[in-house]
């Protein structure tokens, strides 16, 4: 009581009348009989002020209701509401996340599952330069090439143009050794339906050398280890085996720059396992009396494996 009686004189002595410069203002002893102390605070120097009407109340005090009303929390809107959006906003971000994602892979995928046909293969190489075109050209017009193409017994193909574009770059003969330099056009390849016998063209280029100006022997072992399983493909279940044994005898230097023709025969077949025996020569021309100089000999066994299935989409 005493302290709002002092707060009460003070506003008071100040309403009253403006002091004057340096007079001290005190508390209205005749209205506070009861008080006998002496008042707690020193004089109160007035210098050239103005009477200020002020709220006894604190800033803090009456922000507070205001503050206080907007921290409340909203109210959430119900459950039931609840899960049906988050559910649906869920869905349309996997969905859209999956569908950025599987884009790069949608052409790949439709080719893997609608390859083009052996026909379709023959006309979809362009040659990008001129030796290409030149190479392209003398396979084509060669005699052994024409008298394959019409024979009924032989299905003219090219195998490597039916993997996927976006795929080839990860495929070894049908992507890392095709091109300038090396096998510069796709190999031209002949094969019966029943997988007895198999015939295939191609040319090796001087960026495929082990010593200058020889192809290396690794290259013809993976033409002979390709081309004979290739062979055999046909008279297994699934079409398609994996090498379980390779030997390769060389019998002469094969040299770059020209085209090798790959024979290959299908011996035995007992359910998943096939026994293939073949060849690397040199391309002649037999009706004028030529004959063909064999650089290499090769028996293999392939077996079909058990996910046979899922391969035979990317081997083509």
């Amino acid at each position: 009581m005493y302290s709002s009686a002092r707060s009460a004189g003070c506003r008071h002595a100040a309403f009253c009348g403006r002091p004057s410069q340096g007079v001290p203002v005190a508390p209205v002893r005749k209205f506070l009989p009861n008080i006998n102390s002496a008042p707690r605070w020193g004089d109160v120097t007035v210098r050239n002020a103005r009477v200020r009407w002020q709220s006894t109340v604190s800033e803090a005090s009456q922000s507070t209701p205001k503050a206080t009303a907007e921290a409340l929390p909203k109210p959430k809107r119900p459950l039931y509401v609840r899960l049906p959006l988050t559910f649906a906003l869920s869905l349309l971000t996997f969905t859209l996340g999956f569908t950025m994602a599987a884009a790069p892979a949608a052409p790949a995928l439709k080719d893997l599952v609608t390859p083009p046909s052996d026909e379709e293969t023959l006309s979809l190489f362009t040659p990008a330069t001129e030796q290409a075109a030149a190479i392209e050209k003398a396979i084509f017009e060669h005699p052994l090439t024409r008298s394959l193409m019409q024979d009924e017994k032989y299905v003219a193909s090219r195998p490597h143009l039916k993997i996927p574009a976006q795929l080839r770059a990860q495929n070894l003969t049908g992507g890392t050794l095709l091109g300038e330099g090396k096998i510069e056009v796709p190999p031209l390849q002949f094969g019966t339906e029943d997988g007895s016998s198999f015939v295939s063209l191609q040319y090796l280029g001087n960026a495929l050398c082990g010593h200058p100006g020889i192809v290396h022997g690794g290259l013809l072992a993976t033409l002979l280890d390709e081309g004979l399983a290739r062979c055999c493909f046909p008279a297994l279940p699934n079409r398609v085996a994996v090498t379980a044994s390779l030997k390769v005898d060389y019998k002469a230097p094969a040299m770059a720059g020209q085209v090798l023709v790959l024979r290959a025969e299908t011996t035995r077949v007992e359910g998943r396992k096939a026994w293939v025996k073949g060849r690397l020569e040199t391309l002649v021309d037999e009706s004028k009396g030529e004959k063909p100089v064999v650089v290499t000999e090769a028996e293999a066994l392939f077996i079909e494996p058990k996910m046979a299935k899922s391969m035979n989409l990317v081997t083509g």
